[in-house]
Order: structure tokens, then C-alpha cells, then sequence
């Protein structure tokens, strides 16, 4: 058996007006799990799409166990044994579990002259592999019963399903909780120890550090190097990745609060299990963090304040005047704006460019005769966002689902920068995005806190919500259980009693 199982080879794509690849090489080793790490944009998804065969390369090669193979089609990689769970998922909502999971490669058997559907051997190897990996979920369910994390975690039993040799994990934490976190990682585990290669994409340094064996970073389409995990340090990946020292990841950000901007009383939700009886405040100059485990409700409080979701009862007020923020145009004209959790899901229209993604929330406020849009001013301010947010694209004409996902982030921040709102709710506002990219995202809301906005900022992650935060209120099972105002009590362990105070 060759030293690498998998190996490419001066790999080079293009794009209009970008150069995504050029000269690229992995190799990776048999029983292994090798980190492919970069920023937003390094190219690291689209040296995997080339591979997976959902894009052409332009040039380059790829041998797989030392024999130089060519690959057209996500069709041959799965042939070839090379399986992939990728960071957007694409579910059928309405079919169920086992039929997402055999999606294109339904077992079927002979009904006299007719091949049709095996259903019940669908549903017995749907729960074989759903019971290899750990988890108990009801094969005939409709997808959408389940969580996105849940999604994810059927697309992760898929890839085992089809017993590859090489899996590629495209930032598949990025909407796992904890303890599914755990689960992926057993399985990993259990896959390295049967000679399975597996390529590993994330963001996430202490997940990187736990779970590979090398480390490969790339910047910019380039290769940068590739070197044994247990060698570097984080400090040490994340100068290689941005190519720079960062020498403090939460930039400072001194709080000097002003009047209270939003305040809510006792909101509850039309549904009885969501969130309830949730009064809270925010002051304008202020970040105020919004901590809890999966499940907590804190996305669907915030989207309820933006329009998005019923309230049942209790009020909502901007600058002291009830509102009215029954949808999010209505919220949208009392200064509220929301970044919201899920990217692809509700936050960016895939097929759009980036002036529109950018100008959509401010279209009625820049037109000529009362109807027709002022494309000369929407031009002005769209090309001033792509510089301040240094988001990379030839123009603003790109449609926006060519952008890597933490361009795409910028430019949904971009959105509702233009439409300049005095309470911004940013949901999870760095998930899926590199080190890099996160300070930069960190800094523009220390600018927007210092512009005396108010930023809500729900977060996931222990240490950016501490390091980002004023003030913390910690969810569980849909109430508001502390409130955290003292920086000396902004601890973990602080946020976790109150986020598991049932």
C-alpha cells in the first residue's frame, strides 16, 4: 500500500475574476485525520468540491492509493470510495430520514418486469447505520421533525453509510451540540482505527487539536505547508492561516452605556414550550451576550422581537415607546435588525449578487420618481460595505453564493450596516467563519457599539461570549434564568449554573 491513500496534486481552479486554486497539493495518509485549515476564502471547500467531482479542475491530479484517478461526478467519488458531508446541507424536508439517507441509491428489487423501491430494506439499513453511530432517531420520520443539528448528524451516518475509504467533514460542527460533538468524534474515532483517511475542515482550534493527526493550511489558493498536529500550536496555526499575529482575538471594547434603547416585559411565545415570560433590557453603546445550551429558545426570542415568530403576550419598547413588531418590516421601521442563525437557511438569497443581498433593506429608501431604484446611490454604498468589510469579490455584481461562507456572512452585516439600525441581533455571528474573520467581525461591532448602537450577540461559544460581552442573560427551557452584570462573575461555570437551572 502506497505511504498516502489519497493524494492531489498541483490543483489549480478559477472562477470569473478569481483565481480559487492555484497549485495546490494534499496527501493524507490511511487510518488518519488530517485538518485542512485557512480563512473564509482560502479555497479549502473548493479544493474539496474538485475532489468530491462537483467542480472541473483546471489542472491538476488525483491518486487515490497510488493510482492516478480522474473524477467527473460526485457519483464516481462515492464509486471510488470517497464520501462527503458538506458545511451547507441540502435536506428533502418532506421525505423522511431513510429516504435522505438513500437518496440517489434507493435498494430496490424486482416487481415482475419492474425495478421499484425495496422500502423495508431501506428501513432495516437505515437503522443499522443509524445504530453504528450512535443514534436512535425513527427512520420513517419526516426530516423535518429534526433539528438542523440532527440534519447534520443524518448526513454524517450517510457518509459511514457508504463505507468509503476517504471521508471529507466540511465544517461539520458547525450546528452540533456538545454531546453530538462527542458522538461525531467517537465515530471518527472508531473510523481512524479501521484504516478510514478522513479530511477535516474547521474553524474550531480546540476541535483541531483533539482530533487530527496533521495539519495542512492553505491561504489565499495557495498552499501554505503541511505539518504533524501534535507539532503546532495554536498560536503558531493561526499566524500561518491569516499570516499575520493576532495578538488579541477579542479586540477591546471599554462600555460606556447610554439610555435603554430595547427593552422587553414578560414576552411570551404562542407556544406553550417555547420561550416565555422574558423581560430583559439592553442599553444604546452596549453588547449585551445572550448565553444557553441547545434547545434554550434564545433564537426563537429573538426572532419573535424581529417579527419572524408569534408573540402571545407581553410588550416590546424602542426609546420607551411601545411597538408594534408583529413582522420584521414593522420591526425593521422601529430600528431593529436581525443577522440570523442559519446563513443559507434565511439569511442570504443564493441566487441574487451581492448588491442585491447588500441593498435589499434599503431599496425603498433610494428611489427616483417614488419607484425606481437610485442605482447610482445603491452602487455608492454597496461598494463602500465591500471595502470597510474587506469582503472578498471581484465586484459587486458576483452573485453571492460564489462568496465562501464567511464573505457571505459580511456581507449579510453589510445589509444591515446600510440600513443602519439602533438595535442589531446578531445570531451567532461567527459560526463557520475562521480566526481572522471573526476579528474582524469583532471590531465592526466595538465600532457599531462605539457608534452607540446596541448589539445583541447570541453565541454558542464559551469564550466569545465572555470575551465579547457587557452584560450576559443565560437561557434555559425557554426563561430568562440569570442575568451576569459584574465582570469578575463572567465565568463559565457561571453561565452553566444558570443555563442548566431547570
Amino acid at each position: 500500500m502506497a505511504e498516502y491513500f489519497l493524494e492531489l496534486k498541483g490543483v489549480s481552479k478559477s472562477f470569473p475574476g478569481v483565481k480559487a486554486l492555484d497549485n495546490v497539493s494534499l496527501s493524507v495518509r490511511p487510518g488518519t485525520v488530517h485538518a485542512l485549515m485557512g480563512e473564509n476564502g482560502a479555497g479549502k471547500s473548493t479544493l474539496m468540491k474538485c475532489l468530491f467531482g462537483i467542480y472541473k479542475m483546471d489542472a491538476g491530479e488525483v491518486y487515490i492509493n497510488g493510482e492516478k484517478v480522474t473524477i467527473n461526478n460526485p457519483d464516481e467519488a462515492m464509486k471510488m470510495g470517497i464520501a462527503m458531508v458538506h458545511q451547507e446541507l441540502q435536506p428533502v424536508l418532506p421525505r423522511s430520514v431513510a429516504e435522505n439517507m438513500y437518496l440517489g441509491r434507493f435498494p430496490t428489487h424486482n416487481y415482475g418486469p419492474l425495478k421499484v423501491i425495496d422500502h423495508k430494506k431501506m428501513y432495516e439499513d437505515t437503522a443499522y447505520w443509524l445504530k453504528q453511530v450512535g443514534m436512535d432517531f425513527d427512520p420513517k420520520a419526516p426530516l423535518s421533525s429534526l433539528s438542523i443539528g440532527q440534519m447534520q448528524s443524518i448526513e454524517i451516518a450517510k457518509a459511514v453509510s457508504h463505507e468509503a475509504k476517504v471521508i471529507i467533514f466540511d465544517e461539520p460542527t458547525s450546528s452540533l451540540s456538545e454531546k453530538e460533538v462527542e458522538v461525531l468524534f467517537r465515530i471518527m474515532n472508531d473510523l481512524r482505527d479501521k484504516g478510514v483517511a478522513m479530511i477535516y475542515i474547521s474553524h474550531k482550534m480546540d476541535e483541531i487539536k483533539r482530533i487530527s493527526d496533521d495539519i495542512t493550511i492553505m491561504r489565499d489558493g495557495t498552499y501554505v505547508g503541511t505539518w504533524p498536529s501534535a507539532e503546532m500550536t495554536t498560536d503558531q496555526i493561526i499566524a500561518r492561516m491569516v499570516g499575520r499575529e493576532l495578538t488579541n482575538v477579542y479586540p477591546a471594547h471599554p462600555c460606556q452605556p447610554g439610555e435603554v434603547i430595547l427593552e422587553t416585559k414578560n414576552v411570551c411565545s404562542i407556544h406553550e414550550k417555547s420561550f416565555q415570560d422574558c423581560t430583559f433590557n439592553i442599553r444604546k453603546g452596549e453588547i449585551v451576550g445572550f448565553g444557553g445550551l441547545v434547545g434554550a429558545q434564545r433564537t426563537e426570542l429573538m426572532e419573535a422581537i424581529f417579527g419572524m415568530r408569534g408573540i402571545k403576550s407581553g410588550e416590546v419598547y424602542v426609546h420607551g415607546n411601545k411597538v408594534d413588531t408583529k413582522t420584521p418590516r414593522k420591526a425593521m421601521n422601529a430600528g431593529i435588525g436581525l443577522i440570523t442563525e442559519d446563513r443559507r437557511g434565511n439569511g442570504i438569497l443564493g441566487c441574487l449578487s451581492i448588491k442585491d443581498n447588500t441593498g435589499i433593506s434599503i431599496y425603498d429608501k433610494h428611489l427616483k420618481f417614488g419607484f425606481v431604484l437610485n442605482h447610482p446611490e445603491i452602487n455608492a454604498i454597496v461598494d463602500d460595505s465591500i471595502k470597510k468589510l474587506s469582503i472578498k469579490t471581484p465586484n459587486a455584481q458576483e452573485h453571492i453564493a460564489n462568496l465562501s461562507g464567511g464573505n457571505q456572512q459580511k456581507v449579510i452585516i453589510a445589509r444591515w450596516l446600510a440600513n443602519d439600525p439602533d438595535v442589531l441581533i446578531m445570531d451567532e455571528p461567527t459560526r463557520g467563519i475562521d480566526v481572522g474573520a471573526k476579528h474582524e467581525i469583532y471590531e465592526i461591532m466595538v465600532q457599531l457599539q462605539q457608534q452607540g448602537k446596541a448589539i445583541i450577540m447570541i453565541s454558542s461559544e464559551m469564550a466569545e461570549l465572555l470575551g465579547m460581552s457587557d452584560r450576559i442573560y443565560v437561557m434555559c427551557n425557554g426563561h430568562i434564568r440569570g442575568e451576569i452584570t459584574d465582570p469578575a462573575e463572567m465565568t463559565q461555570e457561571k453561565v452553566m449554573s444558570y443555563a442548566t437551572m431547570f
